[in-house]
């Protein structure tokens, strides 16, 4: 994928970027699937809490490089067909999110109503929003990461 989106440019904003994504990426995926692991161990609220707070480190890292990196349209579009190519995109956070959710409705601890699949977007939306809000705004300009994590499960109302 670095290949990709080098091609004819080295250094720079867009290298800040892919060694950042290239070394939080894989962590940020091997942390959603192993969610799995936790169905029917602990509260799901409590299972949950750390992921929130993870995907706000995550995107809050990854956002403040991606913004210089994409500067130009040549590099948005290579990024999107490196994506493609690599089979990666948001289907690679919600689908691991969506599997432990419904996984956890299963077994009963998630309400039969609640939609996995979009409980799964609605929650890396909110750790995104928080991100994005506090790159802008400032980290005093709203909630404590902590604390916009406790929001974003409980807003959720996953449970029975």
């Amino acid at each position: 994928m670095a290949v990709t989106l080098r091609e004819d440019r080295s250094g720079g904003s867009v290298d800040h970027f892919l060694a950042l994504l290239q070394d939080r990426l894989p962590l940020w995926l091997r942390i959603l699937h192993d969610l799995q692991h936790l169905a029917g161990r602990g509260r799901v609220q409590d299972n949950l809490l750390p992921i929130a707070r993870a995907g706000i480190e995550y995107y809050a890292e990854i956002q403040s490089a991606a913004l210089p990196a994409f500067a130009t349209p040549n590099v948005t579009v290579r990024f999107r067909e490196a994506i493609r190519d690599n089979g990666l995109g948001p289907h690679a956070e919600v689908t691991p999110l969506a599997a432990y959710l419904r996984a956890e409705q299963r077994l009963g601890r998630v309400a039969g109503t609640a939609d996995p699949e979009g409980s799964a977007r609605l929650f890396l939306a909110g750790c995104f929003r928080h991100a994005y809000n506090e790159m802008f705004f400032g980290a005093d300009s709203g909630p404590t990461r902590d604390v916009s994590a406790e929001e974003i499960v409980a807003e959720l109302r996953l449970t029975p």
